[in-house]
């Protein structure tokens, strides 16, 4: 136990980013690292779930469940998921000792960022045929994690200065 990390954070702070640049890293240093990543498990483990809050706590606890079992067979395992509930977060930290990182970054940067497009049909208008009505933290709820283990702020970080902090951070830990 413990060599589990759940990223959390809106969509476009850098979840993705960060577990491939952990993963990466990984590979070139002989460490073992598995990214369970949230986009791709909602089309595989968790396609039958929508997001409801009982929905994405069931998401969060799936794909806990996951690393849980696999845990035993990596150096480490990533989780990166939006994970907007802190009871979720909880959850994960108490069963399994996952540490948590928060990507913190702003709306205003998400927006601008935008890499999926969901904030843009997040603010169309209600009415507009592809309008996102439960987007994480603009038109839907985002718990700011209470006592996250590590906040990386990705509105002044970069991808590189993103995964320094968080390989120190893990090397104190004696996770890698």
């Amino acid at each position: 136990m413990g060599n589990i990390i759940q990223l959390t954070g809106l969509s476009g702070s850098g979840k993705t980013t960060l577990s491939n640049a952990l993963f990466e890293w990984g590979h070139q240093q002989h460490v073992t690292v598995k990214v369970i990543d949230g986009d791709v498990y909602r089309q595989t483990l968790c396609k039958d779930l929508g997001f409801s809050k009982a929905d994405r706590l069931e998401n969060i606890s799936r794909l806990g469940a996951y690393a849980g079992s696999i845990a035993a067979d990596y150096d480490l395992v990533c989780i990166a998921a939006i994970n907007p509930y802190e009871e979720g977060r909880n959850k994960l930290r108490l069963k399994y000792g996952a540490l948590l990182i928060w990507l913190k970054c702003d709306l205003k940067t998400l927006i601008s960022r935008d890499p999926k497009g969901l904030y843009r049909k997040a603010l169309l208008p209600d009415t507009h045929p592809d309008k996102i009505h439960n987007l994480t933290g603009l038109n839907d709820t985002f718990e700011t994690p209470a006592l996250p283990d590590l906040t990386l702020d990705t509105e002044q970080l970069d991808p590189e200065e993103m995964l320094a902090y968080t390989l120190s951070f893990l090397k104190n830990k004696q996770l890698v």
